[in-house]
Protein backbone atom coordinates (compact mmCIF):
# COMPACT_ATOMS: atom_id res chain seq x y z
CA UNK A 1 0.00 0.00 0.00
CA UNK A 2 1.47 3.46 -1.08
CA UNK A 3 2.36 5.88 1.85
CA UNK A 4 -1.06 8.85 1.59
CA UNK A 5 -0.60 11.89 0.10
CA UNK A 6 -1.20 15.05 0.73
CA UNK A 7 -2.64 18.04 -2.01
CA UNK A 8 -0.50 20.71 -2.73
CA UNK A 9 -1.87 23.92 -3.12
CA UNK A 10 -0.89 23.33 -7.40
CA UNK A 11 -3.30 20.81 -6.93
CA UNK A 12 -0.98 17.65 -7.22
CA UNK A 13 -0.53 15.27 -4.72
CA UNK A 14 2.76 14.47 -2.76
CA UNK A 15 3.26 11.56 -0.65
CA UNK A 16 3.67 12.40 2.94
CA UNK A 17 6.96 10.04 3.14
CA UNK A 18 10.49 10.84 1.10
CA UNK A 19 13.11 9.22 0.75
CA UNK A 20 16.46 11.57 0.87
CA UNK A 21 19.81 10.99 -1.34
CA UNK A 22 21.99 13.91 1.23
CA UNK A 23 23.61 13.97 4.31
CA UNK A 24 24.73 9.79 4.38
CA UNK A 25 24.71 9.20 1.16
CA UNK A 26 26.02 13.01 -0.40
CA UNK A 27 28.07 12.54 -3.23
CA UNK A 28 27.82 8.60 -3.03
CA UNK A 29 26.52 5.97 -5.10
CA UNK A 30 22.77 5.59 -3.93
CA UNK A 31 21.27 3.03 -6.38
CA UNK A 32 21.17 0.41 -3.63
CA UNK A 33 19.25 2.30 -0.92
CA UNK A 34 17.00 3.96 -3.24
CA UNK A 35 16.03 0.81 -4.94
CA UNK A 36 15.47 -1.18 -1.60
CA UNK A 37 13.54 1.85 -0.17
CA UNK A 38 11.23 1.75 -3.51
CA UNK A 39 11.06 -2.30 -3.46
CA UNK A 40 10.22 -1.70 0.49
CA UNK A 41 7.26 0.92 -0.27
CA UNK A 42 8.39 4.53 -0.73
CA UNK A 43 7.66 6.23 -3.44
CA UNK A 44 8.48 9.79 -3.07
CA UNK A 45 12.56 10.68 -3.81
CA UNK A 46 14.09 13.62 -2.65
CA UNK A 47 17.31 14.40 -4.66
CA UNK A 48 19.33 17.48 -4.99
CA UNK A 49 22.03 19.16 -7.65
CA UNK A 50 24.70 19.59 -5.11
CA UNK A 51 24.42 16.13 -3.52
CA UNK A 52 26.46 15.18 -6.95
CA UNK A 53 24.85 11.71 -7.47
CA UNK A 54 21.92 12.14 -9.44
CA UNK A 55 22.94 9.73 -11.60
CA UNK A 56 22.54 7.00 -9.43
CA UNK A 57 19.53 8.16 -8.53
CA UNK A 58 18.52 8.09 -12.13
CA UNK A 59 20.17 4.58 -12.02
CA UNK A 60 17.87 3.73 -8.80
CA UNK A 61 14.38 5.09 -10.81
CA UNK A 62 15.65 2.51 -13.97
CA UNK A 63 16.63 -0.22 -11.98
CA UNK A 64 13.25 -0.29 -9.57
CA UNK A 65 11.17 -1.11 -12.59
CA UNK A 66 8.63 1.27 -11.11
CA UNK A 67 6.55 2.95 -13.26
CA UNK A 68 7.18 6.73 -13.44
CA UNK A 69 3.36 7.50 -13.22
CA UNK A 70 3.93 5.74 -9.51
CA UNK A 71 6.94 7.91 -8.19
CA UNK A 72 7.68 11.21 -7.14
CA UNK A 73 11.01 12.53 -7.80
CA UNK A 74 12.04 15.88 -6.39
CA UNK A 75 15.79 17.75 -6.78
CA UNK A 76 16.78 21.41 -6.04
CA UNK A 77 18.62 23.55 -7.70
CA UNK A 78 22.28 24.16 -6.67
CA UNK A 79 22.47 27.10 -4.14
CA UNK A 80 25.13 28.81 -6.75
CA UNK A 81 23.37 29.14 -9.59
CA UNK A 82 21.23 32.10 -10.25
CA UNK A 83 21.82 32.56 -14.33
CA UNK A 84 21.00 29.31 -16.13
CA UNK A 85 18.40 27.58 -14.29
CA UNK A 86 16.40 26.09 -16.95
CA UNK A 87 20.05 24.74 -18.27
CA UNK A 88 20.90 23.48 -14.74
CA UNK A 89 17.60 21.26 -14.50
CA UNK A 90 17.76 19.91 -18.21
CA UNK A 91 21.50 18.47 -16.79
CA UNK A 92 19.90 17.11 -13.79
CA UNK A 93 17.10 15.47 -15.95
CA UNK A 94 19.74 13.91 -17.99
CA UNK A 95 21.28 12.54 -15.01
CA UNK A 96 17.78 11.16 -13.17
CA UNK A 97 17.02 9.84 -17.22
CA UNK A 98 13.48 11.47 -17.09
CA UNK A 99 11.83 14.07 -18.61
CA UNK A 100 10.27 16.29 -15.88
CA UNK A 101 10.42 16.24 -12.09
CA UNK A 102 7.17 16.12 -10.30
CA UNK A 103 9.05 19.03 -7.86
CA UNK A 104 11.95 21.36 -8.30
CA UNK A 105 12.79 23.64 -5.38
CA UNK A 106 15.55 26.89 -4.72
CA UNK A 107 17.62 24.86 -2.39
CA UNK A 108 18.49 28.02 -0.27
CA UNK A 109 17.77 31.46 -0.66
CA UNK A 110 21.31 32.52 -0.02
CA UNK A 111 23.32 33.76 -2.05
CA UNK A 112 21.14 34.86 -4.63
CA UNK A 113 18.92 37.21 -1.80
CA UNK A 114 22.25 38.20 -0.08
CA UNK A 115 22.83 39.76 -4.59
CA UNK A 116 19.54 40.87 -4.96
CA UNK A 117 18.27 38.09 -7.27
CA UNK A 118 16.16 35.80 -5.51
CA UNK A 119 12.79 37.28 -7.22
CA UNK A 120 14.65 36.84 -10.65
CA UNK A 121 15.40 33.22 -9.43
CA UNK A 122 12.16 32.80 -8.71
CA UNK A 123 10.68 34.31 -12.17
CA UNK A 124 12.95 31.50 -13.75
CA UNK A 125 11.45 28.64 -11.20
CA UNK A 126 7.78 29.98 -12.82
CA UNK A 127 9.62 29.39 -16.04
CA UNK A 128 10.95 25.76 -15.50
CA UNK A 129 7.25 24.99 -14.24
CA UNK A 130 5.63 26.78 -17.67
CA UNK A 131 8.06 24.59 -19.79
CA UNK A 132 7.07 21.35 -18.38
CA UNK A 133 10.33 20.34 -16.78
CA UNK A 134 8.86 20.72 -13.24
CA UNK A 135 5.26 19.64 -12.39
CA UNK A 136 5.53 21.61 -9.01
CA UNK A 137 7.94 24.18 -7.79
CA UNK A 138 8.92 25.81 -4.41
CA UNK A 139 11.52 26.48 -1.97
CA UNK A 140 13.68 24.86 0.57
CA UNK A 141 15.39 26.85 3.52
CA UNK A 142 13.73 29.87 3.18
CA UNK A 143 13.22 31.93 6.49
CA UNK A 144 9.95 34.54 6.53
CA UNK A 145 11.60 37.23 5.03
CA UNK A 146 12.67 34.99 1.82
CA UNK A 147 9.24 34.45 1.14
CA UNK A 148 8.02 37.52 1.81
CA UNK A 149 10.75 39.06 -0.60
CA UNK A 150 9.31 36.65 -3.63
CA UNK A 151 5.87 36.48 -2.93
CA UNK A 152 5.89 40.30 -3.96
CA UNK A 153 6.81 39.47 -7.69
CA UNK A 154 5.53 35.93 -7.96
CA UNK A 155 2.75 34.49 -10.41
CA UNK A 156 3.00 30.95 -8.26
CA UNK A 157 2.88 30.58 -4.77
CA UNK A 158 5.30 28.12 -3.49
CA UNK A 159 4.15 24.85 -2.90
CA UNK A 160 6.66 23.56 -0.67
CA UNK A 161 9.37 24.75 1.24
CA UNK A 162 11.31 22.20 3.24
CA UNK A 163 13.47 22.88 6.26
CA UNK A 164 15.22 21.73 9.07
CA UNK A 165 12.34 21.06 11.56
CA UNK A 166 12.51 19.01 15.01
CA UNK A 167 11.47 20.31 18.49
CA UNK A 168 15.11 21.50 18.96
CA UNK A 169 14.77 24.61 16.22
CA UNK A 170 10.51 24.87 16.76
CA UNK A 171 11.34 28.31 18.42
CA UNK A 172 12.67 29.70 15.18
CA UNK A 173 10.67 27.09 12.61
CA UNK A 174 7.11 28.05 14.06
CA UNK A 175 6.92 31.33 12.51
CA UNK A 176 8.08 29.55 9.27
CA UNK A 177 5.11 26.97 9.16
CA UNK A 178 2.57 29.35 10.19
CA UNK A 179 3.49 31.40 7.47
CA UNK A 180 3.67 28.85 4.75
CA UNK A 181 0.00 27.86 6.56
CA UNK A 182 -1.27 31.37 6.07
CA UNK A 183 -0.18 31.11 2.23
CA UNK A 184 -0.90 27.72 1.58
CA UNK A 185 3.15 26.39 1.35
CA UNK A 186 3.33 23.20 2.44
CA UNK A 187 5.96 22.56 5.23
CA UNK A 188 8.48 19.57 4.37
CA UNK A 189 10.95 18.64 7.23
CA UNK A 190 14.29 17.46 7.30
CA UNK A 191 16.54 16.56 10.20
CA UNK A 192 13.53 15.57 11.87
CA UNK A 193 15.18 12.44 14.21
CA UNK A 194 18.06 15.28 15.39
CA UNK A 195 16.79 15.06 19.12
CA UNK A 196 17.75 11.58 19.22
CA UNK A 197 20.54 11.04 16.88
CA UNK A 198 22.45 14.50 17.17
CA UNK A 199 21.39 15.96 20.30
CA UNK A 200 20.70 13.00 22.45
CA UNK A 201 20.33 13.37 26.09
CA UNK A 202 18.44 16.59 26.17
CA UNK A 203 15.28 17.59 27.76
CA UNK A 204 12.93 16.40 24.90
CA UNK A 205 13.95 12.68 25.59
CA UNK A 206 12.07 11.94 29.24
CA UNK A 207 9.29 13.43 27.30
CA UNK A 208 8.96 11.18 24.16
CA UNK A 209 9.86 8.18 26.13
CA UNK A 210 6.24 8.72 27.97
CA UNK A 211 4.58 9.36 24.93
CA UNK A 212 6.13 6.02 24.05
CA UNK A 213 4.72 4.06 26.85
CA UNK A 214 1.38 5.59 26.47
CA UNK A 215 1.15 4.78 22.81
CA UNK A 216 2.50 1.35 23.19
CA UNK A 217 -0.18 0.71 25.91
CA UNK A 218 -3.04 2.16 23.54
CA UNK A 219 -1.60 0.16 20.63
CA UNK A 220 -0.67 -2.90 21.93
CA UNK A 221 2.63 -3.39 20.44
CA UNK A 222 6.00 -1.62 20.53
CA UNK A 223 6.77 2.11 19.21
CA UNK A 224 10.10 3.32 18.47
CA UNK A 225 11.43 7.10 19.72
CA UNK A 226 11.63 7.69 15.77
CA UNK A 227 8.08 6.52 14.99
CA UNK A 228 6.94 9.46 18.09
CA UNK A 229 9.34 12.41 16.37
CA UNK A 230 7.67 11.48 12.83
CA UNK A 231 4.20 11.64 14.16
CA UNK A 232 4.84 15.40 15.81
CA UNK A 233 6.01 15.99 12.38
CA UNK A 234 2.73 14.90 10.79
CA UNK A 235 0.60 16.87 13.23
CA UNK A 236 2.68 19.95 12.29
CA UNK A 237 1.03 19.14 8.95
CA UNK A 238 4.65 18.99 7.73
CA UNK A 239 5.94 15.99 5.32
CA UNK A 240 8.96 14.06 6.02
CA UNK A 241 12.18 13.79 4.35
CA UNK A 242 14.44 10.72 6.14
CA UNK A 243 17.87 12.13 3.97
CA UNK A 244 18.78 7.94 4.69
CA UNK A 245 18.16 8.72 8.29
CA UNK A 246 15.63 5.63 8.23
CA UNK A 247 18.60 3.49 7.00
CA UNK A 248 21.63 4.84 8.69
CA UNK A 249 20.36 5.84 12.02
CA UNK A 250 20.68 2.70 13.69
CA UNK A 251 24.48 2.58 12.82
CA UNK A 252 25.03 6.21 14.34
CA UNK A 253 23.43 5.80 17.24
CA UNK A 254 25.45 2.42 17.94
CA UNK A 255 28.53 5.00 17.04
CA UNK A 256 26.95 7.32 20.10
CA UNK A 257 26.90 4.37 22.17
CA UNK A 258 23.16 4.84 22.19
CA UNK A 259 19.83 2.63 22.36
CA UNK A 260 17.22 4.55 20.58
CA UNK A 261 14.89 1.78 21.58
CA UNK A 262 14.42 0.72 18.00
CA UNK A 263 12.00 -2.57 17.63
CA UNK A 264 13.84 -4.04 14.28
CA UNK A 265 17.13 -4.41 13.27
CA UNK A 266 17.38 -4.41 9.23
CA UNK A 267 17.30 -1.64 6.91
CA UNK A 268 14.10 -2.88 5.21
CA UNK A 269 12.64 -3.35 8.71
CA UNK A 270 13.43 0.48 10.04
CA UNK A 271 11.74 1.33 6.35
CA UNK A 272 8.72 -0.32 7.07
CA UNK A 273 8.82 1.19 10.70
CA UNK A 274 8.87 5.00 9.20
CA UNK A 275 6.36 3.99 6.81
CA UNK A 276 4.25 3.00 9.93
CA UNK A 277 4.28 6.00 11.45
CA UNK A 278 1.30 7.21 10.16
CA UNK A 279 -0.62 4.52 11.61
CA UNK A 280 -0.11 5.52 15.38
CA UNK A 281 -2.26 7.19 17.40
CA UNK A 282 -2.43 10.64 17.29
CA UNK A 283 -0.32 12.51 20.19
CA UNK A 284 -2.75 13.97 22.62
CA UNK A 285 -2.90 18.34 22.59
CA UNK A 286 -0.92 18.11 25.56
CA UNK A 287 2.18 15.75 24.22
CA UNK A 288 2.73 18.09 21.52
CA UNK A 289 2.88 20.78 23.28
CA UNK A 290 5.07 18.70 25.85
CA UNK A 291 7.47 18.27 22.88
CA UNK A 292 7.10 21.90 22.43
CA UNK A 293 8.23 23.42 25.50
CA UNK A 294 10.76 20.78 26.12
CA UNK A 295 12.57 21.83 22.46
CA UNK A 296 12.31 25.56 23.38
CA UNK A 297 14.72 24.91 26.01
CA UNK A 298 17.41 23.91 23.75
CA UNK A 299 18.53 25.14 20.13
CA UNK A 300 20.22 22.79 18.12
CA UNK A 301 20.36 23.55 14.20
CA UNK A 302 22.33 20.74 12.12
CA UNK A 303 22.27 22.40 8.74
CA UNK A 304 21.75 25.59 7.15
CA UNK A 305 23.72 27.86 9.80
CA UNK A 306 24.75 30.67 6.94
CA UNK A 307 21.30 31.10 5.97
CA UNK A 308 19.72 31.38 9.40
CA UNK A 309 22.57 33.49 10.76
CA UNK A 310 23.46 30.79 13.56
CA UNK A 311 27.39 29.48 14.27
CA UNK A 312 27.83 26.12 15.84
Amino acid sequence: MAPRTIKLNDGHQIPWIGFGTGTALFRKDATQLVVQAIDNGINHLDGAQVYRNEDTLGLAIKESGKPRSELFVTTKLNPGETVNIKGTLEESLRKLQLDHVDLFLVHSPHPANKEGKLQDVWRQMEEVQAAGLATSIGVSNFRVEDLEQILQTAKVVPAVNQIELHPYVWDTARSIVEFGNEHGILTASYGGLTPIVRAPGGPVDPVIASIRERLEKTRGEPVSAGQVLTKWLLQKGAIVITYASLCKVQAIASDLGLTLAYRTTSKVERIKEFLDAENLPDLEEKEILAIDNAGLKRHVRAFMHVVFGETK
